[in-house]
């Protein structure tokens, strides 16, 4: 048995295809498969029930390949020590975040992260929540950056900051002329939201409580794939949409005249870093999170946790 071989059937896993899985472990199939043969056949069981498309761990195979992360996970520690020990800060760091959050966190740490530390490179994906939880627990990515709290077993979640949910309001809305919002002045008929598959969208229902609220014929129908979208949406039509606080930082004087904020205590959303319980490469998270946490502007850094919206998986 050996660290490739167990390297070979945690990519299999992954995959569930033996091509795809020989792609990403830079080896043609017929090695893969060959080294994953001598390993069943050392074993004296079969780990994968190759009459299934796509492939599938046995029952047997499950808990093999369970074991196969634990120790490739401890192996990698040992050059974490080595790392520690030198007082380097190399290697690679992949990162899952979700795309509500990418395009207003992204911009204001990378390159300072980057000029930081040379010597460690990023590797970021826009997945959804759904998508991160599982890359973290099959081990394909190192951290994620979401909205928490998640609640999931095997995932460890550590609060970066809280930002305000404001309310960006058309001025030919009713609403406008308000001071302070509730969300009960929210009409579920005018409120622009972001499609299926965004955990922003869940909050914003649990805040407003839209089900309860909606009606037949709304402009529900219509669901945009970005902040940046929905604000357009406003800004031509009669219309409400919820931003995060973050999502606001680039808007123009004009448009800052169209923010509400709701009463007291203010709607937040908790963004965290997330890994999964078996992480390695702590020495490169725990230096991430404190290059995000700097970055962060000041007045989202005093935000207090005192009403975290609550979210949906998706």
């Amino acid at each position: 048995m050996t660290f490739v071989q167990l390297q070979y059937i945690i990519a299999i896993d992954n995959y569930r295809h033996f091509e795809t899985a020989a792609g990403h472990c830079f080896v043609t199939q017929p090695t893969l498969s060959m080294q994953v043969l001598k390993l069943e056949e050392e074993l004296g069981l079969k780990i994968f029930d190759r009459s299934k498309q796509p492939v599938i761990p046995t029952e047997a195979g499950i808990a093999i390949i369970d074991q196969a992360r634990k120790i490739l996970s401890e192996k990698n520690k040992i050059s974490e020590i080595v790392q520690e020990k030198k007082g380097v800060l190399t290697g690679e760091l992949k990162i899952g975040i979700i795309p509500t959050l990418a395009p207003y966190l992204l911009p204001i740490f990378v390159q300072t992260f980057i000029k930081k530390y040379p010597q460690i490179k990023l590797v970021v994906h826009e997945l959804t929540t759904q998508i991160v939880v599982r890359r973290l627990k099959e081990a394909l990515i190192d951290v994620g950056i979401l909205a928490t709290p998640l609640q999931e077993p095997g995932i460890k979640e550590h609060v970066l900051f809280y930002e305000e949910l404001l309310v960006y309001v058309s001025e030919k809305n009713g609403a406008y002329k308000k001071n302070y919002m509730l969300a009960k002045d929210i009409d579920p008929n005018k409120l622009w939201l972001l499609e299926e598959g965004h955990c922003f969208r869940s909050q914003i229902i649990n805040l407003c409580e839209l089900f309860k609220a909606s009606k037949e014929g709304s402009h529900f129908d219509y669901e945009a794939g970005s902040f940046e979208t929905l604000r357009r949406m406003v800004d031509l039509n009669d219309g409400i949409t919820i931003l995060p606080e973050l999502a606001t930082l680039d808007l123009s004087s004009l448009q800052l005249k169209l923010i509400r904020h709701f009463k007291k205590p203010f709607p937040m959303r908790e963004v965290s870093l997330v890994v999964h319980r078996d992480f390695v490469k702590q020495r490169l998270v725990k230096v991430l999170k404190q290059e995000i946490i700097d970055a962060v502007p000041e007045k989202i850094k005093q935000n207090k946790n005192l009403h975290v919206v609550p979210i949906g998986m998706s």
